[in-house]
Parts: C-alpha cells; sequence; structure tokens
C-alpha cells in the first residue's frame, strides 16, 4: 500500500466514525504502527483536513472537503445505485426527485468506466407498478426536521378515531407500511402511527422541548429498554 492509498484509507475509516476513534484501533485497522499513525494525521492536518483530536483521546473527522474527490469502488457504486433505485421507486415525490439528483451529481463525477457501470445496472428494484404512501410524508419529514409538533386525526386498526398531539423523531420504511413513531402527548408516551391511517394531519407553530437529537435519543433508549424486558413490536 502506497502512503496516498494508506492516507485515503485512513480518511475513510474516520468518516466512518462518528465519535473520536483511538491510534491503536486505526493501527490495527490499516496494519500499521501507531507512531505511523500519528505521522499520517499530522500529513493530513497540512493539507486542509479538519481532524480534531490528539494522542490517547482520539480523532474525529470534522471535514476533509479540500480533499480531492475519492474513488467509489464498484461495490460502492452498486450499493448506491440499489438505494437510490429504491427511494425513487418507493417514496414520495419529494425524495423521488432529490434521489434523481444524487444520482446525477454523482454519476457527474465519475470516471468513464464507473459511469457506464451505473448506466447499466444489474440490482434491480422491484416495483408494484403503483403509486404508494405518499400522502402525509413531506409534511412529516419536515416536521421531524423542523421539531414542530403534529396535530394528526388518527384510525387505528379497530377503526376507533382520535386527535393526537405528536413529536415526531422517525420516519420508518417497511415494504407495506411507513410507520410514524413519536412522543404522543395523550399517552405521555412513544406510539408508532401507520401513515396509511393518518386521515389529517395538521403542523403545528409550536415546537417540542429539547433537540431532535435528543429526543431521538430517548426514543431509541425507550425501545431498548423494551427489548430487554422482552417487548416486541407487533
Amino acid at each position: 500500500m502506497t502512503k496516498t492509498q494508506r492516507l485515503m484509507e485512513l480518511v475513510q475509516l474516520l468518516r466512518c466514525h462518528r465519535y473520536p476513534v483511538t491510534a491503536q484501533h486505526l493501527a490495527e485497522q490499516l496494519s500499521i504502527s501507531v507512531r505511523t499513525v500519528y505521522r499520517d494525521i499530522i500529513c493530513l492536518q497540512q493539507q486542509g483536513v479538519e481532524i480534531e483530536g490528539s494522542a490517547g483521546l482520539g480523532y474525529l473527522l470534522k471535514s476533509d472537503g479540500h480533499l480531492p474527490p475519492l474513488m467509489f469502488s464498484r461495490h460502492e457504486i452498486d450499493a448506491l445505485a440499489l438505494g437510490l433505485d429504491w427511494v425513487s421507486r418507493h417514496t414520495d415525490a419529494e425524495l423521488k426527485s432529490a434521489a434523481q439528483h444524487a444520482l446525477a451529481k454523482i454519476h457527474a463525477v465519475l470516471p468513464e468506466h464507473l459511469s457506464h457501470a451505473l448506466d447499466h445496472q444489474s440490482l434491480l428494484v422491484a416495483t408494484r407498478g403503483e403509486v404508494l404512501f405518499e400522502t402525509h410524508l413531506p409534511e412529516i419529514r419536515k416536521a421531524i426536521h423542523t421539531r414542530n409538533k403534529i396535530i394528526l386525526r388518527y384510525k387505528d386498526l379497530k377503526e376507533a378515531t382520535s386527535t393526537r398531539v405528536i413529536w415526531p423523531v422517525v420516519l420508518g420504511y417497511f415494504d407495506r407500511v411507513r410507520l410514524l413513531c413519536g412522543w404522543c402527548e395523550l399517552r405521555q408516551d412513544f406510539r408508532n402511527f401507520r401513515v396509511d391511517r393518518i386521515e389529517e394531519i395538521q403542523a403545528s407553530d409550536e415546537v417540542y422541548p429539547g433537540t431532535r437529537f435528543q429526543l431521538l435519543k430517548r426514543w431509541k433508549d425507550y425501545h431498548q429498554l423494551r427489548e430487554q424486558n422482552g417487548y416486541r413490536e407487533a
């Protein structure tokens, strides 16, 4: 492995970690010495890569925008194309358009042989040939990002209708169901709502307290506790 390849691999490893990672771990992943990791970190920093941290505490990649674009592997191209194809076929118009724009941007920076592979994919997503799951999704995604509470008129599986004020946190994309997960003010607990059973939705001007990341952590902790206690989603 050349030094250039090693530096690219080091940046890629740092990209995969959202929290500081130790030089020892990086050295083990790259089969190099810890001393070499320290030298490579300094080299990358001098080239303009924003890496924070220090020896003993670990390193975190903040930005690598000064580096030239890295090459995608053939498997990475397959994964990107397959994922974006799924989005373009199984989501609402807003995300379909975003997927198409993202694919165009990727296509524009690829070398010719990978661009050709992207145009002639052998990994395809099955579609039922009908428009599914488009209603309410853009409003829900917007509320998730802006932390606005949403007011739902919801009909449950027993055909009982209720009005709920929800703090939206997660939108789950399952094969035949889209699931809104959030804090329900009526139940004072986290609840799941099938999007296809939402009769009306209205975004409130009121935002819920705390940050989206804090609410997301509470939701994850809630489900982890349920799993530890033997609960499973129906």
